[in-house]
């Protein structure tokens, strides 16, 4: 009897390639696991697709709320930033995919899971870290370190399998998306003197085209997690979405980066993070107003240790677990309310204030009132 192996799916190239290959050359009976985190492309069609590709069962999870309230506003209160640019969207997304994997192969009886992850990227690492950590006794298969395939030869090997693929050109781009961002990669974008084009982008529009005329925005936070928007409180879901799309229309969130990959090499990556973008501006500024120095300096140190972690795959561990615990301590009079403007491109900070703010004005005013002793 085949045994059972469940197969992280996302209904693209690599992941429908892999579900005859892994019938072919595993003897496996295939599972497919699609997690929801709210990217805009999801496939409507994608049960249909994994058992057309020869899968026994497709299962789909709505993960947005998981994503969002384990994941995405805990990593806000960190100030988690790879490298100063990259607001880690998809590292976010894979160690509660990963999850998911393991509690539907427990779940299946399967003895082994399966991700689309070649050996060149830092997802293959996330994956493997998280369900090694979780459960080392599932084998872990990754198909696409196997077979060593170009994607023309996979392309050539889904015909022959009559497999349903959208593919185009050899300039097409791989992209991940979810709810806190979009990462766009391959293709032309790989020369690094190149500008990515306007077809590279869904999220946000160019600042160029953008409004003519800026928008303000009010945002309330609450111990660290914005739940408010112009005094209407919004679930985090709904939130986030508002602010993709308000902050994506005024050209808000584009990163052209050239960053270092875990695996050793330096790597141009194209990023669109609205609300990302946003969120952590505004936070940042009403710990400016609520932290201490001592507090602010070393939560710096805190936000760039725990976006590499987070980078790396190394969620599932102990170490992310005392970082967490001091984030959340840290975030105790992070309460107040934020004031931005957008225009052309640009979220800039224009008022901010809170209850449990240090700012003093009888302090720093150099007018009438002053109460400062200059002695």
């Amino acid at each position: 009897m085949p045994k059972k192996v469940v197969l992280a799916y996302s209904g693209g190239l690599d992941t429908s390639v892999a579900i005859p290959w892994l019938i072919e050359n595993y003897d496996a009976e295939v599972i497919t696991l699609t997690a929801d985190l709210g990217g805009q492309n999801e496939r409507l069609d994608v049960r249909e697709r994994a058992i057309n590709a020869g899968a026994t069962k497709a299962i789909v999870v709505d993960g947005k709320r998981d994503f969002v309230s384990q994941f995405i506003f805990p990593a806000l209160k960190a100030g988690a930033i790879y490298q100063g640019q990259y607001t880690l969207a998809t590292a976010l997304g894979r160690p509660l995919i990963a999850r998911y994997l393991l509690g539907i192969a427990h779940q299946e009886g399967a003895t082994a899971v399966a991700h689309g992850c070649t050996g060149k990227g830092n997802d293959q690492v996330r994956f493997d870290l998280s369900i090694a950590g979780m459960d080392p006794s599932l084998k872990i298969i990754a198909p696409a370190r196997e077979w060593n395939m170009t994607r023309d030869e996979e392309i050539e090997y889904g015909k022959k399998k009559n497999l349903q693929l959208d593919v185009s050109g050899k300039n097409s781009y791989s992209v991940d998306e979810n709810l806190w961002g979009r990462s766009i990669e391959a293709g032309d974008l790989e020369d690094p003197w190149i500008e990515p084009p306007e077809n590279a982008f869904t999220f946000t529009a160019s600042p160029e085209s953008s409004p003519p005329e800026p928008v303000y925005l009010q945002i309330y936070f609450e111990r660290g997690i914005p739940i408010c928007l112009d005094n209407n409180f919004l679930e985090g879901i709904d939130l986030i979405q508002t602010l993709n799309q308000l902050a994506g229309s005024h050209g808000i969130g584009r990163v052209d980066h050239v960053e270092d990959r875990l695996v050793g090499i330096k790597s141009r990556e194209i990023y669109e993070a609205p609300a990302a973008t946003v969120l952590h501006i505004a936070h940042k500024s009403l710990e400016s107003m609520t932290m201490n120095r001592d507090q602010l300096r070393l939560k710096e140190r805190i936000s760039q240790e725990y976006a590499e972690h987070v980078y790396n795959g190394l969620w599932y561990t102990n170490f992310h677990q005392d970082l967490e615990s001091y984030v959340e301590s840290s975030q105790r009079f992070v309460t107040g309310n934020v004031r931005l403007k957008f225009f052309k491109g640009k979220c800039t900070v224009v008022g901010r204030n809170s209850q449990y703010s240090l700012y003093r004005h009888n302090l720093a005013t150099y007018d009438k009132g002053d109460s400062f002793d200059h002695k």
